[in-house]
């Protein structure tokens, strides 16, 4: 049974940075792509960035492009998500996603989800 937990949010001003982690339990994490997702209050989750099963092809959404970055230690089963410049609108619910193949979708086409950790941010 995989197992995801994330880490790292909380409340931050504009303009300011949090860094995630999700920390994967069970399974084989080297063999899963990961992806980070968001949903915010009363919206339909959304992408936000993923990357195959080495880190070494990422993709970011268009509305983060250029603030927020994902890798991977896999040594660690963990990815993260490096958000600078936040703005108020990246206030959400962030989700940590696994999918049981080397090759990262930016879609919801996921099979493990975490229960998400709370990003809020101020003007």
């Amino acid at each position: 049974q995989v197992q995801l937990v994330e880490t790292g949010g909380g409340l931050v001003q504009a303009g300011g940075s949090l860094r995630l982690s999700c920390t994967a339990s069970g399974g084989t994490f080297s063999l899963y792509a990961m992806g980070w997702f968001r949903q915010h209050t009363g919206k339909e989750r959304e992408f936000v960035a993923a990357t195959n099963w080495n880190g070494g092809r990422t993709y970011t959404a268009n509305s983060v492009e250029g603030r927020f970055t994902i890798s991977r230690d896999n040594a660690k089963n963990t990815v993260y998500l490096q958000m600078n410049s936040l703005k108020p609108e990246d206030t959400a619910v962030y989700y940590c996603a696994a999918r049981n193949n080397i090759v990262a979708v930016t879609n919801t086409n996921y099979d493990y989800w975490g229960r998400g950790t709370q990003v809020t941010v101020s003007s």
